[in-house]
């Protein structure tokens, strides 16, 4: 049986669908200039992760296994259109901010790898919180990608806040520093491929840290002596 605690690791650092699997990455450059709309795609994407992966578990059984990745795909679809249409009417500023990156979380990989590799394969629990992990990794590195760009880029910090939680976050704004002229280098995609690449250089030396400290920590292996000694008086 997997282990829940397993499964959580593999979403959150071991196997982060953003920094060791790189899916998704082509909404994940493109809309994480800010804070806020790196959140907001997050929570779409998990959302849309939890219920397909819930739904492929329930139906694993019944699907002929030759018409799988079209019935994986239309379940996807049905998600991701429930999740737009709530954005469109809760949080219709972030839907226009989006914009084209929510429908795409169709084809977003991480999506329907999760659903052929795991959930396909397992029990509905265990495929929740998969969907759930994943898309939480997915998530946090969204969130760290739009902080490091917006501060960089821009000098803030939530910057459009009420666009998802409603006017009264609009003091959630954090003015860091100054800039005469925005950084654009930073705001557009060319910056999400640099930050992007520091984010992976950090996660592989943590990895390589801790690999290295694991190894000192081993005890090493004993190695007896033997005693050889009358072997060749015969």
């Amino acid at each position: 049986m997997t282990s829940y605690v397993d499964i959580s690791w593999q979403g959150l650092w071991k196997n982060n669908p953003a920094l060791v699997q790189l899916l998704g990455l082509c909404p994940l450059l493109a809309v994480s200039s800010t804070v806020i709309n790196g959140l907001g795609l997050g929570i779409a994407t998990t959302l849309v992760l939890i219920g397909s992966n819930v739904t492929v578990s329930l139906v694993r059984q019944v699907i002929p296994n030759e018409i799988r990745i079209p019935v994986f795909v239309m379940i996807i679809a049905a998600f991701v259109t429930t999740v737009q249409l709530v954005m469109n009417a809760y949080a219709y500023n972030l839907y226009l901010a989006l914009g084209i990156f929510i429908p795409l979380i169709v084809t977003n990989c991480a999506i329907i790898g999760r659903a052929e590799a795991f959930a396909s394969k397992n029990s509905v629990l265990p495929s929740a919180i998969d969907g759930l992990m994943m898309g939480v990794g997915f998530t946090l590195v969204l969130v760290a990608l739009g902080a490091i760009r917006e501060v960089i880029g821009q000098g803030t910090l939530f910057d459009g806040a009420e666009l998802l939680f409603g006017e009264w976050a609009t003091n959630m704004r954090i003015h860091i520093f100054s800039f005469e002229h925005e950084f654009l280098v930073a705001l557009l995609p060319p910056g999400a491929f640099l930050v992007m690449g520091f984010l992976i250089a950090a996660k592989n030396m943590i990895d390589e840290q801790a690999k290295r400290r694991a190894s000192r920590l081993k005890p090493k292996p004993v190695i007896e002596r033997v005693r050889v000694s009358g072997a060749s008086e015969s």
